[in-house]
């Protein structure tokens, strides 16, 4: 298996793209100085922003870093079902004072632009949601340089990854914050998705790529699961996303460790997709007759969440967040990848030791 992926950063950590701004240049920077593989979240923004950015990283770290993309959706939303929404959601933009948003602001995120981008001025890594890109982009930012990494859901998932030229797989369990990278949007297999060690075992045994396992991970112990399993690294976003670094507002990173919020749900209330959020009031109130419909009810209900956030209320934001956001550190990001990074030789010390214990009746 190549090493080139791991040959970038010293320790097996992974700051998770996180969109919405969450993934600033500051985190990224600050991730890989510290030694882990930093990216920026090109979603939602346009191909220039995305370059705006990566200018700014570069002149924050000499270290390698990634740059995620949203793959185009195709499109087969029911757009009787997405105006009933709209109409419900009416009440709430009434509450906020602001108007709801064109379901109809675009399907593809500027993808091609942004692959233009990043052709010209390579990147060390980019990996890919939504989908499995075209062979031959995959083998274009081969030729710039660029790892490829592609997100998988199931082990079938992976080997389509494999199968159109990805260099790694980012595999990602069901108790991962955010929205889940399906490759296909299936209402009937909402909360279906499978825990991240047996996801792993699975993929593991079914591809021969390097594999970054994400989903709930939070302390360094689990990341030496996770590369016990046979990970090759692990990504972590919630666990960044309470860093100073991160750009998720004070709100939101209040939210992970108070006690108001006790579990996270998969909601399409704020995008059509399935995504793992704190449980509050906007999940309860209209996640259950969200249609499977993205973008459109990202672009529908992002003037509501700007409200709400503006407005300090967190009972109307989407809270992303994975299993484990109790366990959320306010560490600087930097610290944050040292504290792990001691934690994950901690732990396969003492597995070692385990290991050398005979057994009860056996030969010393």
């Amino acid at each position: 298996m190549s090493s080139a992926l791991t040959d970038l950063f010293p320790h097996p950590i992974v700051q998770a793209p996180m969109a919405g701004g969450v993934s600033v240049p500051q985190l990224a920077a600050a991730v890989s100085e510290a030694g882990g593989l930093g990216f920026l979240a090109a979603g939602y923004k346009t191909a220039d922003g995305m370059y705006q950015e990566i200018k700014q990283l570069r002149g924050l770290t000499g270290r390698p870093f990634g740059v995620n993309l949203f793959l185009p959706q195709p499109e087969h939303a029911d757009a009787a079902a997405v105006e009933v929404y709209a109409h419900q959601l009416a009440g709430e933009a009434a509450w906020y004072e602001t108007e709801l948003g064109d379901p109809d602001s675009g399907r593809d995120d500027g993808y091609d632009a942004k692959l233009a981008v990043l052709l010209d001025n390579p990147v060390a890594a980019v990996s890919f949601h939504f989908g499995v890109p075209k062979p031959e982009v995959l083998e274009s930012l081969r030729r710039a340089g660029t790892l490829t990494l592609v997100t998988a859901t199931t082990a079938e998932e992976a080997v389509g990854a494999q199968r159109a030229g990805a260099d790694a797989v980012v595999v990602q369990g069901i108790e991962a914050g955010g929205h889940q990278g399906t490759h296909r949007d299936n209402p009937e297999t909402d909360g279906t998705g499978v825990g991240l060690l047996t996801l792993v075992a699975r993929v593991r045994e079914t591809v021969g790529i390097p594999v970054v396992a994400a989903g709930g991970i939070m302390r360094g112990s689990q990341i030496a699961a996770v590369l016990a399993a046979g990970a090759n690294a692990a990504q972590l976003g919630t666990a960044f996303l309470a860093t100073p670094e991160s750009g998720a507002s004070a709100v939101h990173k209040q939210a992970l460790t108070d006690p108001l919020y006790v579990r996270t749900e998969l909601t399409r209330a704020f995008s059509g997709r399935p995504a793992r959020a704190l449980a509050n009031r906007f999940m309860r109130e209209h996640g259950p007759y969200a249609p499977a419909a993205y973008p459109e009810v990202h672009h529908l209900t992002l003037p509501l969440r700007k409200a709400a956030a503006k407005a300090g209320d967190a009972q109307g934001m989407a809270l992303w967040a994975g299993q484990g956001h109790r366990m959320a550190r306010d560490l600087p990001a930097g610290q944050l990848v040292e504290v792990l990074n001691a934690e994950i030789a901690a732990a396969e010390t003492a597995l070692s030791a385990a290991a050398e214990i005979p057994e009860e009746g056996a030969p010393r």
